[in-house]
């Protein structure tokens, strides 16, 4: 007898549909044969199946049986079909008696117990079955409560014997109710245990990091060791406007694709923070893998990356930066398959001024040699300081700062000022698929940040003036109209652009 039921592959972090079929019966030698281009995980599905099929009360088949994952040329590897091989086997050896089985789509890891474990990509098999317009869907706790966020029936299985009673309609089951939605239950969730208040001193950090979310600026911090880099990096999130539900969505599937979920090591409602070590690969931080997976870019989207300690970081980790920063997307390619990942992140990056880290600081003496500094900052290539819109200076902090119990402006009123200015771009650019004055085109910024002639005559002094290159140019015009957005001004203004152009100090003083 044949059993034909629907499951899904992960490809990077979406979903493809696979049938799985089982047919038993077949003449000859009783055996299993799996067939479909299973990785070892997958065949070893067959032992812990046969464990958790008797360990329910049920028997496996006594005749030659097979069992195909469709498409077969589609590589198949994770423990995401044991629910469904079960089930399948249940059928096709005339256990369970159930129609229309391929309405639900199925997925879950099986114990040997019966009891059923979560599985990645469960956000992404959820999308798959409304694409699909499948009935529903059926996985195992922790999966059915992160797939409950997708508009589609979720029903939750915590074993075989319960899949068993509610496709044999000896027992309903309710859908898994799903999660608030929206921007203010996002909001409300979020609500982080850091917040900018704790942060003493650095007005001028505290403002270039306001200007650098408002417009999705990438951003570089320099300054000595304890000034407090890290320490406003880590807040960044909390200032950042609250995802949409879509974007949400986005972030949740890439971690679901890798293994994290809502309840374990995500923050419900929270932009994403990725702050990797310096000793990272260039897998780990772009992607990859045998079968191509999320990296620490993917991991960060419509979040934070923070690479601190930015030259300690190997140069060829660094330049692999360089096209998902300009794209909002990386494609990776390996012999198992393609997949094009979302990283459309906010970089945040943070570094000393020399290797000592006192240049400039009047309390210490730089011991480094101009040939070391020179060495030391080389290290960040031009065409990657090309995309860093906003360098900072954070000068060591002062005895009075540090004495001060004066609690500095909150979170939420920076975030309402960013949300503000946010909205303004947002009606700037709608019908394009421009998100942020950071994300301009060349068209889009020649039309929204022209200048009057003595401001550009302003900006061509500076140019001169201060040895800036010329990648400076719509780097400084960009956050300038990010800065005029924030202060609700038509167009920029001389104020706007001389302040944009304080925030080019790498740019004066590394390649030249």
């Amino acid at each position: 007898m044949l059993a034909t039921l629907a499951s899904a592959a992960l490809q990077g972090i979406d979903a493809e549909l696979v049938h799985v079929e089982v047919n038993a019966g077949e003449a000859g030698e009783p055996h299993v044969i799996m067939v479909g281009l299973p990785d070892t995980s997958v065949k070893e599905s067959e032992d812990r199946v046969s464990s958790a099929m008797s360990n329910s009360g049920f028997r496996m088949p006594r005749t030659r049986t097979t069992i195909n994952l469709a498409p077969g040329g589609m590589r198949k590897e994770g423990p995401f079909y044991d629910l469904p091989i079960a089930i399948g086997l249940l059928i096709a050896t005339d256990q369970l008696k159930a129609d229309n089985l391929e309405d639900y789509l199925i997925a879950g890891e099986l114990g040997l117990s019966g009891a059923t474990r979560p599985v990645r990509g469960a956000l992404a098999m959820a999308r798959l079955a409304r694409r699909l317009g499948k009935k529903g869907v059926l996985l195992p706790g922790v999966s059915a409560e992160e797939a409950a966020l997708v508009e589609i029936p979720v029903y939750r299985v915590d074993s075989l014997d319960e899949a068993y009673r509610f496709l044999s309609g000896e027992r309903p089951l309710l859908p898994v109710a799903s999660v608030p939605q929206g921007p203010q239950a996002l909001t409300a969730a979020a609500e982080a245990s850091v917040d900018f208040s704790e942060i003493k001193g650095q007005h001028a950090l505290r403002r270039a990091v306001e200007v650098s979310v408002a417009g999705n600026h990438n951003l570089i911090m320099i300054g000595p060791p304890g000034s407090g880099k890290s320490m406003i990096a880590k807040r960044i999130p909390t200032i950042m406007p609250a995802p949409s539900l879509e974007e949400y969505l986005e972030v949740l599937s890439v971690h679901s694709a890798a293994g994290r979920t809502i309840r374990g090591e995500m923050n419900w409602g929270a932009r994403p923070f990725r702050g990797p070590h310096h000793t990272i690969s260039d897998v780990g931080l772009l992607g990859g893998g045998t079968l191509p997976g999320p990296g620490e870019i993917s991991l960060a989207h419509n979040g934070v990356l923070f690479l601190d300690e930015l030259p300690e970081f190997k140069r060829s980790a660094l330049e692999v930066l360089r096209q998902p920063l300009e794209d909002g997307e990386v494609t990776i390619s390996r012999s198992a398959g393609k997949v094009t990942l979302p990283c459309a992140f906010m970089l945040v990056a943070a570094m000393n001024p020399c290797p000592c880290g006192y240049l400039g600081d009047s309390k210490h003496e730089c011991r480094c040699s101009p040939t070391q500094i020179q060495r030391y900052r080389a290290r960040i290539s031009g065409p990657l300081l090309d995309r860093i819109d906003i360098h900072i200076e954070a000068p060591a902090l002062s005895l009075a700062e540090l004495r001060s119990d004066r609690p500095g402006e909150t979170s939420a009123a920076m975030r309402t000022r960013i949300e503000t200015a946010r909205t303004v771009q947002q009606r700037r650019f709608t019908g394009t698929r421009t998100t942020a004055n950071a994300r301009m085109t060349q068209a889009q910024i020649r039309h929204h940040c022209a200048l009057r002639p003595e401001v550009g005559d302003l900006l061509q002094q500076a140019m001169e003036q201060l040895n800036l290159s010329a990648r400076a140019y719509d780097r400084i015009r960009k956050v300038a109209r990010t800065i005029a957005d924030l202060a609700d001004s038509p167009e920029i203004q001389a104020p706007h652009l001389l302040e944009a152009i304080q925030y080019r100090s790498l740019d004066r003083t590394l390649f030249y």
